[in-house]
């Protein structure tokens, strides 16, 4: 049997390549990729410590990451839709030539 500590390495280096990837890329698709690297990140963890609690037989676990699923699945559709309506007016998805909104 797999000891927690692995699932929550594993975890932190899933977390820590999209936190790299989101932060680092300038190419809007790439950072909503780092996102979502990161949400499963999260959803390992949430797996992770569901398995290996005190009580394991209680679904709580896998409600939160069936929960986190449908956010990160709305996420997705909503920044993908970002993204096509920025495409159509700018002509890029480049971030740092979308700088409209900025104040």
């Amino acid at each position: 049997m797999t000891p927690l500590s692995l699932y929550l390495l594993l975890s932190a280096l899933l977390f820590a390549i999209g936190l790299a990837g989101a932060l680092t890329r300038r190419n809007a698709i790439i950072v909503l990729i780092g996102i979502e690297l990161m949400l499963n990140a999260a959803n390992l963890n949430f797996i992770a410590f569901w398995r290996y609690g005190p009580n394991p037989e209680a679904l709580a676990g896998v409600m939160f990451v069936i929960f986190s699923i449908g956010v990160a699945a709305a996420e997705a559709a909503v920044g993908l839709a970002l993204i096509i309506a920025a495409y159509r007016h700018y002509r890029t998805t480049n971030l740092d030539e979308i700088n409209t909104m900025k104040g």
